[in-house]
């Protein structure tokens, strides 16, 4: 199966939710929640992202995940969770108040068996009282997401970028395994995976150009993706391709916010203030775009 045969599957298939003036989303992608050991990339930038999506959270954003949230190539989620309990309480908010959705890719390509997703996230153990408790029963796992305008047609098409990577797509298992048991154990003496794309140059410009010459052959339809880890966000005028990049580069996150009609690529980090305090802030790095400009 080529990887315009698997987009076209995922565009077809698509999930759809609205986009209008009152719309507001934020999207992040590619977090790798793990075990918070020295090959967890999240673990760094966990204090990030929960400051960022608990002020999402209190502006009333719908929070959309475009892949790869938590590392279950290198891990069991039994461990993920322990170790970020405290950012799955925050996702629950976002899931009671129907707010949060979620896309599954190739580290977490196990959510895309439901029984899966109901066995990780309907219910967890509290130890403290010795029972189970609702954690984010029914929650939303897709392969794919369309943000459409009901009014003009215009629509956003999110995935989490794998169907372009054809072996982290087709033999992701055997991926998991290499993970898992080969490249966790060197990442920690800081030897890079050479079967992830944001760690492979060459990987990474052929996934981007899979999908570029998807977004050609399709009437130039607007596409968001991660996978990669790399931000991109066109101008008006170029192909209409945009990234949220990831929330484990080194000490930021990234992410793309749609709100008023418009996006923009933020970034949220430390800042160090003149008192020596350390503060989490948000930075603009592109935009905000009128996303009417991309038809």
């Amino acid at each position: 199966m080529s990887a315009n045969t698997r987009i076209n599957r995922a565009f077809k298939h698509a999930k759809k939710l609205p986009l209008n003036d009152n719309s507001k989303y934020i999207l992040f992608s590619d977090c790798h929640r793990g075990d918070n050991s020295f090959a967890d990339d999240f673990a760094r930038n966990r204090s990030i992202f929960n400051y960022a999506l608990s002020q999402y959270l209190n502006d009333d954003f719908t929070y959309i995940e475009l892949g790869d949230g938590d590392e279950l190539w290198e891990n069991k989620f039994d461990t993920v969770f322990q170790e970020n309990k405290d950012v799955f309480m925050l996702l629950k908010k976002f899931h009671d108040a129907n707010r949060l959705h979620f896309i599954w890719g190739n580290h977490d390509m196990d959510y895309k068996n439901p029984k899966n997703v109901s066995r990780n996230l309907s219910s967890y153990y509290e130890e403290a009282i010795g029972e189970h408790l609702e954690l984010m029963p029914n929650a939303s796992f897709s392969e794919s997401i369309i943000l459409e305008n009901n009014n003009n047609g215009q629509a956003l098409f999110l995935m989490h970028g794998h169907q372009a990577d054809w072996f982290n797509y087709r033999f992701w298992k055997l991926s998991r395994f290499l993970v898992r048991f080969l490249w966790k154990p060197l990442q920690i003496l800081g030897i890079k995976d050479p079967t992830s794309p944001a760690q492979n140059f060459r990987e990474l410009i052929k996934v981007e150009r899979h999908i570029e010459k998807w977004i050609n052959n399709n009437s130039n339809q607007t596409v968001v993706t991660g996978h990669t880890h790399r931000p991109r966000f066109p101008q008006p005028n170029e192909m209409p391709y945009f990234n949220s990049g990831s929330c484990v580069h080194p000490r930021c996150i990234t992410g793309l916010e749609i709100e008023n009609y418009e996006i923009t690529l933020i970034k949220w980090h430390f800042t160090t203030l003149e008192n020596g305090t350390m503060k989490i802030v948000k930075s603009i790095l592109e935009g905000p775009k009128n996303i009417e400009e991309y038809r």
